[in-house]
C-alpha cells in the first residue's frame, strides 16, 4: 500500500461528515478490534473521486469487530449498547457484526463454507472484491488508521477485480451491478 495513496483515503474519510460521525460514535462503545468496512469507506473514496456528494450511494455503515463470545446473546448486547449511542438518523444505517461468529451463518447465507476467523482484520482478506476490503478506525488520538490487505490500487482505479480467496458466491454479479448502478465508472475486471 503506498503511502500517498493511504494519505488520500484518510483525507476523503475526514473530509466526510457522516463518516467522521460514525466513526466517532462508535469509538464511544469500546468495541474489541473494530473498523469500519465496506460500502462506507469505498463509496466514499468513489465519491470524491468523482465529485459527488460524500454521502450518495452509500446505504449502510457495516462495523466489524471480534469477540471470541459467539453466542448471538454476546452480540445482540453489543449491537444494542452502540444502537443506544446513535441518533434516530443513524439507528437504521449502522449495522454492527462480530466477526468471531461469521463461520456460524455464512454457509447458509452465501452458499460457501467459512473457516473461523482470529481477528477483525483477517476477515478483510475474505471480502468479495479486493476494493471491498478496505478499513477504518478513529483512534484514541484522532488518528485513523487502516487496514488494506490487498492495497488500494483497485479502490482508487475504481475497479472491481474477485478476490481469488473467496471463491464463487451467488451474490457476485447482484453486488457488482448494484455498485455500478450507483457509481458506472467502476468497472468490473475478471483477473
Amino acid at each position: 500500500m503506498t503511502q500517498a495513496l493511504e494519505t488520500r483515503l484518510i483525507h476523503m474519510v475526514q473530509a466526510s461528515p457522516r463518516v467522521m460521525q460514525v466513526l466517532d460514535l462508535v469509538r464511544g462503545a469500546n468495541l474489541p478490534d473494530w473498523r469500519l468496512v465496506a460500502g462506507s469507506v469505498y463509496g466514499t473514496v468513489w465519491n470524491s473521486l468523482t465529485g459527488r456528494a460524500p454521502d450518495y450511494g452509500i446505504k449502510d455503515y457495516d462495523i466489524c469487530y471480534f469477540d471470541p463470545d459467539i453466542s448471538w446473546d454476546a452480540e445482540d448486547r453489543i449491537i444494542k449498547a452502540v444502537d443506544a449511542l446513535l441518533p434516530e438518523d443513524l439507528k437504521p444505517l449502522v449495522e454492527v457484526r462480530n466477526q468471531a461468529r461469521v463461520h456460524v451463518w455464512f454457509e447458509k447465507r452465501f452458499g460457501s463454507p467459512y473457516a473461523p476467523l482470529s481477528c477483525t482484520d483477517e476477515s478483510l482478506e475474505r471480502y468479495l472484491c479486493f476494493s471491498d476490503a478496505v478499513a477504518v478506525r478513529l483512534e484514541a488520538d484522532d488518528s485513523i488508521s487502516l487496514a488494506a490487505p490487498f492495497g488500494l490500487q483497485d479502490l482508487f482505479d475504481m475497479v472491481l477485480r474477485p478476490n481469488p480467496n473467496r471463491g464463487a458466491t451467488h451474490n457476485t454479479k447482484a453486488k457488482v451491478a448494484g455498485i455500478q448502478a450507483r457509481w458506472p465508472e467502476v468497472q468490473f475486471k475478471e483477473a
